[in-house]
């Protein structure tokens, strides 16, 4: 029988990387995501709504009998000071970043207890790290996510469940170009050279892959992994070491 793996936000960047490395090495792979995709089984679900990540999670549980992993990677990026990040905007930033991570983690459990196994993997950032200046409330959700991987190996380590988070820089995807191309349209600057100055900033002097992410996490959901719970690994060309 097949793993099961669950990937929030897998239609793209990371999470579509992460899909494709699940079902080139055999997984049954469920993404649950607004945007349709063509890799994996693809669940329309708002991750951001806790009631529908959990009634999406119980219908794979129900059909597929397990589920071995959980990567929750949907979440999006946000560049403000405390005093730019409106009530609103907040609230909309925690539901998909942390609320949304709850909802799954709080749902593959029951599953994963009853197997006595589990890996479940959270797509953090270098941000749950360090602080970086204008980045508010991205940079608390990403804290947040990691605080969830460390309380939840602790407290399901009873089950050989185990919690990690996954702690990427600066990674080229839809997301972070989205950010760029938001920068320059704020600041008037030239999206060639800004890109290249955060290559530079890199001590690799590279930008990270999605590739290259997904390939730690397919080693964090595998036995060669076993005895890692409760880390925070980070994959940033070496940027936090500095």
């Amino acid at each position: 029988m097949s793993k099961v793996a669950i990937v929030t936000g897998g239609s793209k960047g990371i999470g579509r990387a992460v899909v494709e490395r699940f079902l080139n090495n055999g997984y049954q792979v469920h993404n649950l995501d607004l945007e349709a995709a063509d890799l994996g089984i693809w669940h329309h679900c708002d991750v951001s709504n806790v009631n529908a990540v959990k009634q999406v999670i119980a219908d794979i549980a129900s059909h597929s009998k397990r589920i071995d992993v959980l990567v929750s990677n949907a979440g999006r990026h946000l560049s403000a000071t405390i005093e730019n990040t409106d009530e609103a905007t907040f609230d909309s930033l925690f539901a998909l970043n942390v609320k949304g991570a709850y909802a799954a983690i709080q749902s593959v459990l029951p599953s994963m207890k009853a197997q006595q196994n589990g890996a479940i993997i959270l797509i953090a950032s270098d941000q749950a790290i360090i602080g970086k200046s204008n980045s508010f409330a991205y940079n608390l959700t990403k804290h947040a996510l990691a605080s969830m991987a460390k309380t939840t190996a602790l407290d399901y380590a009873q089950y050989n469940i185990r919690a990690n988070a996954v702690c990427p820089g600066t990674i080229e995807t839809p997301l972070f170009h989205n950010a760029i191309d938001a920068y320059c349209a704020r600041s008037g600057a030239d999206k060639a050279t800004i890109v290249a100055e955060e290559a530079a900033l890199q001590p690799l002097g590279r930008l990270g892959q999605a590739n290259e992410v997904a390939a730690l996490v397919n080693f964090l959901a595998s036995d060669d992994a076993s005895f890692i719970t409760g880390s925070l690994q980070t994959i940033d060309g070496g940027y936090t070491a500095q």
